[in-house]
């Protein structure tokens, strides 16, 4: 009987109308700013394609949330808070309802402030000048987002490619992992089989406004690296070409794009391309994606959300523990790096982990896990590093929506979260993880938990 009185409720509310708002913002570094995504100096020598921060705001029932997508290779703490406090003061958008990610370009400029990000350029002066500017820029998104409210409708998609990625991780004959693998095996590799999935799922939301009838704003979530290109130039990697493929349907329309969970997930490249410029691998990348979204949208479905809602957890996740002499070790490979005769890359992964476990006292670390919904059909699942490709599955699995959108590096860049069984199999992802085994799968439960709170 209750449940047939509050259906019975339902019903006769009056229709809400969601309003969206889309925009973005110019982020394109100055030539000479170091890049990020690697553990070298690369200063910026020429701007391929534009950066950008793009904002995506939802407004339902006077609850407004808002998404944003940065073209840089990772997003920090300290800057999202920042921003947060700026669009919370400019919009009235609370921080638990607003999520800031990272594409993960490598061919953006350096965000971070760690110990191996301080190695590629971070106290750079350009470095520290972007950084600073950076939380006002996101802001500045967010803000011509809200004032572009419109009356909108959103459609829903779903598709797979399985031709763009690969997992990186792969069992070698004799038992070892073989690391960051771009193409299919040939015999002469010695591999026997990949050590775990990749995501091909695409999703994809369309947002459209209802007078006049036109294309707002198009939200994609695909997991794969965007580390095509490398070197000097600056680029927003696939997700670029992308955005300006998409733009076909109105070239006022907003592509955000979002990783899934990708932290072992390497675009795939055909054999004969090794020796194309990497913009030509992106493009080719991007062109395809595109392709499939255009596909999508002839299939999608209208949705009829009735609310936005949104939930947020701090978990404490254990670091990796160093002993002193480890930690001695370390300091030792830092004092060498970027001299002749410089320790093996691995040494230099494995030293940048201990010296920032040690700056952080070796206390547990706190994470934000974050979740906004989209009535009961559309969850974001916000975490804050880079996930496995399996851990980003299980949190798809057990989610009792619809459709649940996994975006990596979101609210914070915490680094590596591998599953367990990653630890024995070793190399690099669980060498530069700053955590102990299992808190990828904490992260995992938090999503869980607050998806079902929300449904």
């Amino acid at each position: 009987m209750l449940t047939l009185l509050l259906t019975t409720l339902l019903t006769q509310l009056p229709a809400q109308t969601l309003r969206t708002g889309a925009a973005q913002v110019r982020i394109t570094p100055p030539i000479g700013t170091p890049l990020g995504g690697n553990y070298t100096l690369r200063p910026a020598a020429t701007i391929h394609d534009e950066l950008h921060a793009k904002a995506l705001v939802l407004e339902l029932n006077n609850e407004k949330a808002a998404l944003v997508a940065l073209d840089v290779v990772t997003i920090d703490r300290e800057t999202v808070d920042s921003a947060r406090q700026l669009i919370q003061q400019q919009t009235g958008i609370p921080p638990t309802r607003i999520m800031i990610s990272a594409t993960h370009t490598h061919s953006g400029p350096i965000t971070g402030s760690s110990t191996h990000h301080e190695w590629a350029g971070s106290t750079h002066p350009l470095a520290r000048e972007f950084r600073q500017r950076f939380p006002s820029l996101i802001a500045e998104s967010v803000a011509k987002a809200h004032a572009n409210l419109a009356a909108s409708t959103v459609r829903a998609g779903l598709g797979q490619e399985h031709s763009l990625s690969i997992n990186r991780r792969w069992l070698k004959a004799g038992g070892a992992t073989d690391w960051n693998r771009i193409t299919t095996p040939t015999p002469a590799d010695n591999v026997i089989r990949p050590l775990g999935p990749i995501d091909p799922d695409i999703n994809v939301l369309s947002f459209e406004s209802t007078s006049p009838k036109r294309p707002l704003a198009t939200y994609v979530n695909f997991a794969v690296h965007a580390n095509c290109i490398g070197g000097t130039i600056v680029s927003a990697d696939y997700p670029g070409t992308l955005s300006q493929l998409l733009a076909i349907r109105d070239p006022a329309m907003i592509t955000l794009f979002t990783n899934g969970a990708a932290a072992n997930i390497n675009p795939l490249h055909l054999p004969e391309m090794r020796g194309i410029p990497g913009t030509a691998r992106a493009e080719r990348i991007g062109t395809i994606l595109a392709g499939d979204v255009f596909k999508i949208l002839n299939q999608m479905h209208t949705l009829a959300p009735h609310a936005i809602t949104s939930a947020s957890r701090i978990v404490s996740l254990p670091l990796a523990q160093s002993p002193a002499e480890e930690v001695n070790w370390a300091r030792q490979i830092a004092q060498g790096f970027g001299k002749p005769g410089q320790a093996p890359f691995l040494d230099l992964v494995k030293a940048s982990r201990v010296l920032d476990v040690a700056r952080w006292g070796g206390k547990p670390r706190d994470a934000e896990v974050q979740v906004i919904a989209l009535g009961r059909e559309v969850a974001w699942v916000g975490v804050p590093g880079e996930l496995f490709a399996e851990l980003g599955l299980a949190i798809k699995r057990a989610s009792p929506f619809p459709r649940t959108i996994v975006v990596e590096l979101a609210n914070d860049s915490l680094n590596y979260f591998p599953n367990r069984k990653a630890f024995a199999e070793g190399n690099y992802e669980p060498v530069s993880t700053r955590f102990a085994p299992g808190a990828g799968e904490t992260l995992v439960d938090a999503a869980t938990a607050l998806l079902i709170q929300l449904f």
